[in-house]
């Protein structure tokens, strides 16, 4: 009966000592990806637009965009919030795809400064309780102040949680490491390798945060739980496997988000490939700085050789960025509308970047329209003509119901103007099309001595118009101008000509029905070079002038 009675007091010691055991490791994980959440939604609010502008900005070419990568995620701490982004800019055309790829593997490279932020300062200093005044102030700011005060207040609870989680984290390891002894499972082969890799993997794919893993990973090496091969193992799984962030977000968008995923899954995993493959000589590197430079021989070589293997990726990658772009448009060819494939569904719920994107749709579209109108007006229009006069209408539908799908933003705001504009837009690139098709009489007489002024004036128009929306240009003030002069001075031929054509027409000069049909023909052109007017200030969102005729 004794016996019993201390059978079951132990049983009931070890469930309650393995049940806090779970708490603390669990609570721990927990809290370190609050504090990372928190932090990254709070570094994004307090920094507004700042980050999405500088990130489109500084990315002219593949290394500007490796720099911008890496930074904007040291900045925000997560490389599969740069990675969403990415996925979002480029779906709206506001990156190209090499770009998009070079911002991809800078995240790769900057998210590994989380590992230097842990094993430097989490694990060595007992930060913990020292972090949690400044998860209060955090929350008061958040709570009490306002705009980018209350962002700030978020991001400094979430870094203070960050530190609280570790400490939580690594209590639970130190009792873990007392209960099961992983560093007793087998070291060495290729098996054992492999089965560290998945666990890594398995980590990242349940905290969804490839940070959250490396920082178990360093906890765990730090208490004693595993040994340093082990953790190069799971290292490397975990950078693989933050790979699926990437994937679930561009499932369901357009060829450039799957485009970029792929990329992203591509780059990690053979970067993780290069770091098995490689793995005896990145430890004896780390042997060799432990011995010769007094490197510590847990965390901080866990977070070297992290960074070294990612770095060998970048070293890799980033001089061909440009060919494996290629090799990536290859595998996933685009086979959809041309002129509506930055409308992305999944972006409607970034109102922003959504607006952008119909914006460089709206651009195109303009560009073709003005196109097949200099064709009809050249007398060049045929059958390719005709199929892609039926594809602008299509087009044109599409963006409307995406900018319609695309949440309310408050009035008198720059995306509310934005809304406005391209809603404008695509009234008067409706009308537009409606020019396409014209009468017999009109096109029978573009070619009369009389209408050779009108006919090149709505030409240059139109020249010009396409200048405005060209992709390298924003806002080509100068084109701009040359539409409203060149359409001014059109609409006042026609005003001029009528009062004297009909005079003639009276006179018996001209048959009525030829002066009819070529009033008529002014009256196109003079329509025609409105509406290419209107949409070309709507697009380059230049102050609403009075929607009526001159």
């Amino acid at each position: 009966s004794i016996a019993k009675r201390d059978c079951m007091g132990q049983c009931g010691f070890r469930y309650s000592y393995m049940t806090a055991l779970l708490f603390k490791l669990t609570g721990g994980v927990g809290l370190f990806l609050l504090g990372m959440v928190l932090l990254t939604d709070g570094l994004k609010a307090f920094a507004g637009d700042a980050l999405r502008r500088a990130l489109v900005k500084f990315t002219g070419n593949p290394l500007k965009a490796f720099v911008s990568g890496c930074v904007v995620t040291l900045m925000v701490q997560s490389s599969s919030a740069t990675t969403v982004a990415v996925i979002g800019f480029v779906s709206a055309g506001l990156l190209t795809f090499p770009q998009a790829v070079g911002v991809v593997i800078g995240a790769s490279l900057g998210t590994t400064g989380t590992g230097w932020i842990v094993a430097e300062l989490g694990l060595k200093v007992s930060v913990g309780f020292y972090a949690l005044p400044l998860v209060g102030a955090g929350a008061f700011m958040n709570l009490l102040g306002n705009g980018r005060w209350k962002a700030l207040g978020m991001a400094l609870a979430g870094f203070g949680l960050i530190f609280v989680g570790i400490e939580t984290l690594q209590e639970g390891m130190n009792g873990l490491a007392g209960v099961f002894n992983f560093a007793g499972l087998p070291q060495g082969g290729f098996f054992s390798v492999l089965l560290m890799v998945l666990i890594g993997i398995a980590m990242t794919l349940i905290m969804q945060s490839s940070s959250a893993a490396v920082a178990t990973t360093l906890t765990a090496l730090h208490t004693g739980g595993i040994h340093f091969e082990q953790a190069t193992a799971l290292v490397i799984g975990a950078a693989v496997g933050t790979t699926v962030t990437g994937v679930l977000a561009a499932i369901g968008g357009n060829v450039s988000a799957k485009r970029t995923a792929l990329a992203h899954v591509t780059f990690n995993a053979a970067t993780g490939l290069i770091a098995l493959v490689m793995l005896p000589f990145f430890q004896a590197g780390i042997a060799w700085a432990q011995m010769h430079i007094g490197m510590d021989p847990g965390a901080t070589s866990l977070a070297a050789f992290h960074t070294s293997f990612i770095a060998l990726g970048v070293l890799v990658f980033l001089p061909f960025v440009r060919r494996f772009a290629v090799a990536i448009e290859r595998w996933l060819p685009d086979r959809g509308p041309s002129l509506t494939r930055h409308l992305d569904p999944t972006l409607v719920h970034l109102p922003e970047v959504a607006l952008e994107a119909s914006h460089r749709a709206l651009k195109e579209i303009g560009g073709e329209c003005y196109r097949l109108l200099r064709a009809r007006l050249e007398g060049r229009w045929g059958s390719r003509e005709l199929r892609m006069s039926e594809s602008i209408r299509a087009a044109l539908d599409s963006t409307q119901g995406f900018i319609a799908g695309v949440p309310a933003v408050g009035v008198g705001t720059p995306m509310a103007k934005s809304r406005l504009d391209q809603l404008h837009a695509v009234d008067h690139l409706v009308r537009l099309t409606g020019s396409f098709q014209a009468s017999s009489g009109v096109m029978e007489h573009l070619s009369d001595d009389r209408m050779k002024i009108p006919v090149s004036l709505c030409i240059g128009v139109l020249v010009a118009a396409g200048d405005s929306v060209k992709e390298a240009v924003v806002v080509d003030a100068e084109a701009i101008q040359k539409v409203e002069d060149g359409t001014r001075e059109l609409s006042a031929v026609r005003r001029r000509e009528r009062p004297l054509v009909l005079e003639e027409a009276a006179e018996g000069k001209w048959d009525s029905k030829t002066a009819l049909e070529v009033l008529d023909a002014m009256r196109w052109l003079d329509t025609i070079g409105y509406h290419v007017w209107r949409i070309s200030n709507h697009l380059a969102g230049t102050p609403s002038s009075v929607e009526t005729a001159f």
